[in-house]
């Protein structure tokens, strides 16, 4: 049977969170016992006392696959994404912005639950972010919003590690990559953060090596998913298990592997790294949009380091120039 041509690039199964990013200094993280650079999660009221403390901010829809979405939209890709809001004004809001991204975004709302889940950011003058995360309606998401016609209908369905925290969305990502797989389809998930490695480390692997055909992660969540500090002998072992491993490494770049293939892509320079939330996201959304073009493996990781350099030089997540403008300037072209 031919497989037929997807109408999307990407579908991405995520945390629909909004952002709240405020900047702050090492002695109001000591003061909260927050571990700088970490993500952790937070109940209503500890979200709430923490806002309140939060410096002035700017507030954003946001979560990790979201943002990656919203960035394939910008290089003019075309996505979709399945993520779970409440029926408040926060989930207005974040339907809005994912949309106004050009992203498609029809998940059913959560009736009777949890609010709108959001992000608390604090961002230390060094660019680092220390997340608190109520998760609130985001993880209520299970395999009842995974729609099979529009996971078969996507080159590649993008799943997002913090997801992986609640039973009911692992099911999700289940149904999600068989859906994915039974269409001909890719399925691509990217580790988020060694936290959540360090929680579920064991199912990850299983999850890894049972249904995804592409990781991305960053240096230090490799280093935690294998428990060893030699790179070179966790890049290899996870390239053993996948199709393709993409690996960032800050300001060194990333190594992108496939079977027998190895490329170093560096990092493109910013004249000063100002927030480095959404790094990791951005990177994924100009790799994975390539991929699902049929780009090389280096011109892939080449569009990858170029939206985390956009998004690293200001504040916030997502885009705020559109990336397929700036990869017109740098010689990237998608086809």
């Amino acid at each position: 049977m031919t497989q037929s041509i997807p109408t999307y690039d990407v579908c991405a199964v995520g945390n629909a969170i909004v952002d709240v990013l405020s900047p702050c200094d090492d002695a109001f993280l000591a003061a909260r016992s927050l571990a700088p650079g970490s993500m952790q999660l937070v109940d209503e009221a500890q979200s709430a006392d923490l806002y309140d403390a939060m410096a002035p901010g700017v507030e954003a829809s946001g979560g990790s696959a979201g943002n990656t979405v919203a960035g394939v939209g910008s290089f003019g890709g075309r996505a979709a994404y399945v993520g779970k809001v409440a029926p408040d004004t926060l989930g207005g809001v974040f339907g809005h912005d994912i949309r106004a991204a050009g992203v498609h975004f029809d998940t059913p709302v959560l009736q009777g639950g949890a609010g709108t889940g959001r992000c608390l950011i604090n961002v230390t003058p060094d660019g680092q972010r220390t997340m608190c995360t109520f998760l609130g309606a985001a993880n209520q998401l299970g395999t009842a919003d995974i729609d099979a016609a529009l996971i078969g209908d996507s080159a590649i369905v993008y799943l997002e590690g913090y997801l992986f925290d609640p039973a009911p969305a692992r099911a999700a990502f289940e149904a999600a990559a068989a859906a994915a797989h039974a269409a001909g389809r890719k399925v691509a998930i990217t580790l988020s953060d060694t936290f959540v490695v360090a929680r579920w480390r064991t199912e990850l692997l299983a999850f890894i090596e049972a249904s995804a055909d592409i990781v991305l992660a960053n240096e230090g969540e490799l280093a935690a998913l294998f428990e060893t500090d030699d790179f070179d002998a966790a890049a290899a072992r996870l390239a053993a298990m996948v199709e393709i491993a993409a690996i960032t490494r800050g300001e060194h770049g990333s190594v992108i592997i496939s079977g027998d293939q190895s490329v170093t892509v560096a990092a493109v320079p910013v004249d000063k790294v100002v927030d480095t939330t959404g790094a990791g996201d951005q990177y994924a959304a100009g790799f994975l949009l390539g991929v699902a073009r049929g780009l090389t493996l280096e011109q892939s990781g080449k569009l990858g380091s170029l939206a985390a350099s956009e998004v690293i030089a200001h504040w916030g997540p997502r885009p705020m120039v559109r990336l397929a403008d700036l990869a017109a300037q740098h010689g990237l072209t998608l086809t």
